[in-house]
């Protein structure tokens, strides 16, 4: 691994598919959403560290954040926390000399350090250093490529998008296929990862909850699931009150619709439990017959996208979970679940898969597409995940 533009903040990485790059801002942000598996977090000189408040994200001059609340071993403390992509920053930036970074109690950093680190305050305080790596519960490429969904959301149009408009039918066919091939087995890759750390139920069970958190809530739901396994929620003395209560102050409420809103999605996924305990197994007993009944060709031979829409309906108790909330459901999670489960090939399947909302810098583009011939359809997953590759390739290609 390379650090690029002269300094560590952006550091190049190579991924399933090529170089990316992961920045020191994407990591503030991972730590600033609290999304980090502690349960079981040490610092490297083994003590258990437990994070309470990540603190407030210090934009300006000094510590990346500021009064923030830990726990080390039985002992709670409050002050800053410093994030670098290395543990060698620390020096390298100056901060074992600079009086502004006194007050930090914790250096977190992404990467395990070849040898341990002895990071200093400028009053000679060794600090406990925690790597992060381990504690992600995504991959780096995951959140990188988020990132860049994040930051293509909100700039006004997408850039990029009039270099497909001017692309012949045919070439921005195969272009777009090849993106969305892409981004199918990076979500098989994740899914697998997830399959090796937690098991099949529990995989399951964390993917429902993180596709219910939609775009703003996705961490505080697998928190939830982290803490109340699948067995819990229809076990005696289960309050889903108190779990949604229990993240108080980390839910996203502002610009989500209310179909969206936590309160209903945990609402909905208790309702989907309620009515199919143990629906992971019943998902895995469709792999068979998905094997058995659709060409890797020709997606909608025989029992095509309807058909399999009716089927996946059952696994969420079809009342509980349907419509637009099912088709995440199963493009997201199920279809990339059961690849990497059985190696069944699902991308035909899974092409063809209604694209349920559109992002908004999408909008209209797939209609002026659509007009201009070529047999690709604007709704599919085929097209909206092609698109999305296409655009974040650029991007990164950008920053590289």
């Amino acid at each position: 691994m390379e650090p690029i533009h002269g300094l560590t903040a952006v550091q190049e990485i190579q991924g399933l598919e090529g170089a990316f790059t992961f920045s020191e801002q994407t990591l503030q942000r991972i730590w600033g959403r609290g999304e980090l598996d502690d349960t079981a977090a040490c610092a490297l000189t083994g003590k258990r560290v437990r994070v309470l408040y990540p603190g407030r994200w210090n934009r300006l001059a000094g510590p990346d954040f500021r009064q923030a609340r830990l726990r080390m071993e039985d002992l709670e403390i409050t002050g800053d926390v410093e994030l670098h992509l290395q543990a060698g920053d620390w020096e390298a930036h100056g901060h074992d000399v600079d009086p502004a970074y006194g007050g930090v109690v914790l250096h977190a950093v992404l990467f395990p350090p070849a040898r341990p680190p002895v990071n200093r305050r400028v009053d000679g305080v060794t600090l406990p250093v925690l790597v992060l790596l381990p504690l992600l519960r995504r991959g780096l490429e995951e959140y990188a490529e988020e990132e860049a969904i994040e930051h293509l959301a909100q700039r006004p149009g997408a850039p990029g998008l009039e270099e497909l408009v001017a692309l012949a039918s045919e070439e921005r066919a195969m272009r777009l296929r090849a993106q969305a091939e892409r981004r199918w087995m990076m979500k098989v890759h994740h899914a697998s990862v997830r399959i090796a750390r937690l098991g099949w139920r529990e995989a399951c069970h964390h993917t429902a909850l993180e596709i219910m958190g939609y775009r703003f809530n996705r961490e505080p739901m697998l928190r939830i699931a982290g803490r109340c396994p699948l067995a819990a929620w229809n076990a005696p003395g289960f309050n889903l009150s108190e779990r949604f209560e229990a993240e108080a102050g980390r839910w996203v409420l502002q610009g989500v619709r209310p179909a969206n809103r936590p309160q209903e999605r945990l609402r909905q996924y208790a309702a989907w439990v309620a009515l199919q305990p143990d629906w992971p197994a019943r998902l895995e007993a469709l792999a068979p017959a998905l094997a058995a009944s659709l060409s890797a060709s020709d997606p909608v031979r025989g029992r095509g996208v309807a058909f399999w829409r009716r089927e996946f309906a059952g696994v969420t108790g079809a009342v509980a979970v349907g419509g637009g909330r099912l088709d995440h459901q199963v493009s997201d999670g199920f279809l990339p679940l059961l690849a990497a489960r059985t190696g069944w090939e699902g991308f035909a399947l899974w092409s063809e898969w209604p694209a349920g909302d559109l992002p908004a810098f999408l909008h209209g583009f797939g209609n002026l597409i659509a007009g201009q011939g070529g047999n690709l359809r604007p709704r599919t997953q085929s097209f909206v995940q092609g698109v999305l590759g296409w655009l974040i390739e650029r991007e990164r290609r950008s920053r590289l």
